[in-house]
């Protein structure tokens, strides 16, 4: 079964044009990713939120995705502190703490979690195929939009024929332990996955040429660009404008 944690709501940003939506989360990430001024940083993460509100997202599932990313930054936290060269902002049990290091694990921390929520509020809840036909229509090359829609479509497959594996395993009294006896095995495990993905393969294929499959995959969802998308991706220009003038240092007056 094919699992999508973020699913389409009936809000605002789910309604405009798919393509229209990479375009501005693509945008927006890109100009968050250069900030370095905090004022503009914080402005960045504060729309985000806001878009992120718009969207309507479950929020139980954005802060497992947040907890996730932001666990990989506490090491930033850990790591950048004690080895980025600097003047001390202070010691720790003799260790100097890197002025410079806070500040660029702050950056680090405003920007991911910036990018990590547009794309949860704008990218996420598009469904995958309809992502793939939005990524051709932008011109992306076809064939690796296609590439991408079998790796989803069927990385799922995978994932019951190993669990099938691991249960056979564990059948016959199989318990993974540190030696020689369980290295041998996982091995093995892992070449039967990949004898079975390259044999699902083939009937996959077969299947499909029988079905007339001519290198092409077709859409009955037709995609029109709208005035709400103009209006959005005007505001989104806006947005990314007035980030840039924080960036910059300038006066509004």
């Amino acid at each position: 079964m094919i699992r999508e944690a973020f699913s389409e709501e009936n809000s605002v940003l789910c309604r405009l044009d798919p393509g229209v939506r990479i375009v501005m989360a693509s945008a927006y990430s890109c100009a968050a990713a250069v900030l370095k001024q905090f004022s503009a940083l914080s402005a960045a993460l504060v729309i985000a939120v806001i878009l992120l509100a718009i969207s309507g997202q479950n929020i139980r599932v954005v802060a497992k995705r947040l907890i996730a990313v932001n666990s990989l930054i506490a090491l930033f936290w850990v790591l950048l502190p004690l080895t980025y060269p600097g003047d001390a902002l202070f010691y720790l049990w003799s260790l100097p703490i890197s002025r410079a290091g806070v500040i660029l694990s702050a950056q680090m921390t405003l920007k991911s979690n910036a990018i990590l929520l547009v794309f949860i509020a704008m990218i996420a809840p598009i469904p995958f195929n309809t992502l793939g036909y939005a990524l051709e229509r932008l011109r992306v090359p076809r064939k690796l939009v296609y590439l991408l829609l079998m790796t989803y479509r069927y990385i799922f497959v995978i994932e019951e024929e190993y669990h099938k594996l691991i249960r056979a395993a564990k059948i016959r009294g199989f318990s993974p332990k540190t030696n020689l006896h369980t290295y041998r095995t996982v091995a093995w495990l892992v070449g039967m996955l990949f004898v079975r993905a390259s044999k699902r393969a083939g009937r996959v294929y077969q299947a499909m040429i029988c079905r007339g499959f001519k290198g092409r995959f077709y859409s009955l969802q037709r995609f029109e660009i709208s005035r709400i998308d103009r209006f959005s991706a005007l505001l989104m220009g806006i947005a990314i404008v007035a980030l840039t003038m924080l960036e910059w240092g300038v006066r509004w007056s």
